[in-house]
């Protein structure tokens, strides 16, 4: 790489706009807490549902999965959609879509029209998520972009975790239904906020979509993510027709290859290929996934460890995890603030290493009857380190790309993530399965030995029908279920006891090289910024006809 002056490269600003930045900071911020919110709000309210509509795990998962499937494989086009059309009427229209689907979902008493619903809501979160970024780097100035990135991490974050404890008291107050409904009025009013003080956004520039891309990166993406939100549910077996997760996870892969060599030969791709000669980008798209991993990784063993086996209830469960929450929506802003000023290098491996340390603490701390007062401070740790991340992460990835590639980098960066997210819970959900059907084989026997003789097997194979989709939303087998009904009163007590102390012993256990996975991952994402190249003053953005060249070093 070879250094140049900014009078060498002085560029024009890629957008002009009268826009109040900090009034459109807080409309996108809305519009982005609300489909973030959807994703793990809705995780703790599954059970209701399941006695609400008469359906079955299998059935009720797909609440969950439907809306994340279609809103990571569609993240890409509309990006790119949004550089051709406008970022402005994107955010509007997939806000618009949301909250109506929002309403139609707390409507329904169909669990397939719930999951069509659901969807539906994907499409419009979707529509709306890459906007918020791309827009954010049109009207802040780039010596300021860190301290708008921070706000909207931040309240992203925030969103991220306080799903389960304000779902909790929803569905323990009210109803499931109103987890949904209580996007109506946030979801109108942000609608008529973004009318008014959204800025149309022009470029100057006229893109054109490019379908084969389209259609080549939407069903490999969509085969990726199936086959990893799907692969426990089918043991990673066959799904259809013979084809199976391998088949699909596959192919997948082989269809994102096809994308990336069509992409390279098109004169307007759909994510341009000169961001993937953008040392910062690249690092960050890897940096953002490996977060995003970390936190499925934390939520989804640490979510059923606090119902399952510390038996607390959604709203406990919930509250238990805000730490993780607050500190994040305090630290983000001020971590933007300080990347501003100081660069985001060093500022992202403390976050990163921090979020590792708070990970490592709870394995260490985490026991079968720990109190939820034990993990206030692991779990403000990991916030803190949170809060580290999000911002130096947008900030470092979006400083040299153009506002006309703004949505198709700001899309890219979030397919990224959300891959993270399902390939760390389809991790964590395999190594905890794998690891706790030992542990319990192994604990049963032992707890065996204070169980009458002749109730020693039924005990014990009480244990075989635990599974990773029953874990997930909190309902364990019944041990004393298989056990004669005319036991004493006092007995059943006991084996229940007995049972669910086995069951706590055996899920910690199996819970500590699933955290541990992604502890690792943290770790050697923060050595990777060591690569990170410094920013320079004044340097120009990444433009369509390619990228400039800049000094390196931090």
């Amino acid at each position: 790489m070879t250094a140049t002056t900014s009078s060498q490269h002085a560029p024009a600003p890629d957008v002009a706009t009268g826009a109040n930045p900090w009034l459109v900071l807080s409309v996108l911020c809305a519009g982005f807490f609300m489909i973030l919110l959807d994703i793990t709000i809705v995780n703790i309210a599954l059970p209701a549902m399941i006695t609400s509509l008469g359906a079955t795990v299998e059935e009720v998962l797909w609440v969950i999965n439907a809306y994340v499937l279609v809103y990571a494989v569609l993240l890409i086009t509309a990006g790119r959609l949004g550089d051709m059309v406008g970022q402005k009427p994107m955010f509007i229209g997939g806000l618009t879509l949301f909250t109506v689907a929002s309403g139609l979902c707390g409507l329904t008493d169909n669990v397939g029209a719930l999951v069509a619903f659901r969807a539906l809501q994907g499409l419009g979160g979707a529509m709306l998520g890459p906007q918020t970024l791309a827009m954010l780097a049109s009207v802040f100035p780039p010596e300021r972009r860190g301290a708008a990135f921070g706000t909207w991490s931040g309240v992203a974050g925030l969103a991220s975790v306080i799903g389960p404890a304000l779902g909790g008291l929803i569905v323990t107050k009210l109803s499931w239904h109103w987890i949904f409904f209580i996007n109506l009025p946030l979801g109108a009013l942000t609608v008529i906020a973004a009318l008014k003080f959204l800025p149309n956004l022009h470029t100057g520039r006229r893109h054109s979509l490019d379908l084969v891309g389209v259609l080549l990166a939407t069903a490999g993406l969509f085969g990726l993510v199936f086959g990893l939100i799907e692969a426990q549910h089918y043991n990673w077996g066959t799904v259809a027709f013979g084809v199976g997760i391998p088949h699909l996870l596959l192919g997948g892969a082989v269809l994102m290859a096809a994308w990336v060599v069509w992409e390279r030969r098109q004169p307007e791709p759909l994510v341009p290929y000169q961001l993937f000669q953008n040392r910062n980008y690249i690092l960050m798209n890897w940096v953002g996934a490996a977060m995003s991993f970390g936190m499925l990784g934390l939520f989804f063993p640490i979510t059923i460890y606090l119902q399952s086996a510390l038996r607390l209830n959604a709203f406990d469960a919930g509250m238990t995890l805000l730490p993780m929450s607050v500190f994040s929506i305090f630290i983000a802003p001020v971590a933007g603030r300080m990347a501003d000023r100081i660069g985001g290098k060093y500022i992202l491996m403390a976050g990163l290493s921090i979020f590792a340390l708070g990970m490592a603490a709870l394995v260490v701390l985490a026991g079968p009857e720990s109190p939820p007062a034990t993990f206030i401070l692991p779990l403000g740790a990991a916030g803190i380190g949170l809060g580290l991340i999000f911002a130096p992460i947008a900030t470092i990835a979006m400083r040299e790309v153009s506002v006309s590639m703004s949505g198709a980098a700001s899309g890219f960066m979030n397919t990224s993530r959300q891959l993270g997210s399902v390939l760390g819970s389809a991790v964590a959900g395999v190594v905890l399965e794998s690891q706790l059907a030992g542990a319990l084989r192994q604990q049963a026997a032992i707890a065996a030995t204070q169980v009458p003789d002749a109730y020693r097997s039924d005990f014990v194979a009480g244990f075989s029908g635990v599974n990773a989709g029953g874990l997930e939303i909190g309902r364990i087998r019944d041990v004393a279920a298989s056990l004669p009904s005319t036991l004493p009163a006092d007995v059943v007590v006991q084996l229940q006891t007995l049972g669910n102390h086995v069951f706590a012993v055996s899920f910690v256990e199996a819970m500590r090289p699933a955290l541990s996975v992604s502890i690792v991952l943290l770790v050697a994402s923060a050595v990777s910024c060591l690569f990170i190249r410094r920013r320079v003053v004044d340097a120009p953005p990444v433009t369509q006809a390619g990228p400039v060249p800049v000094s390196g070093g931090d």
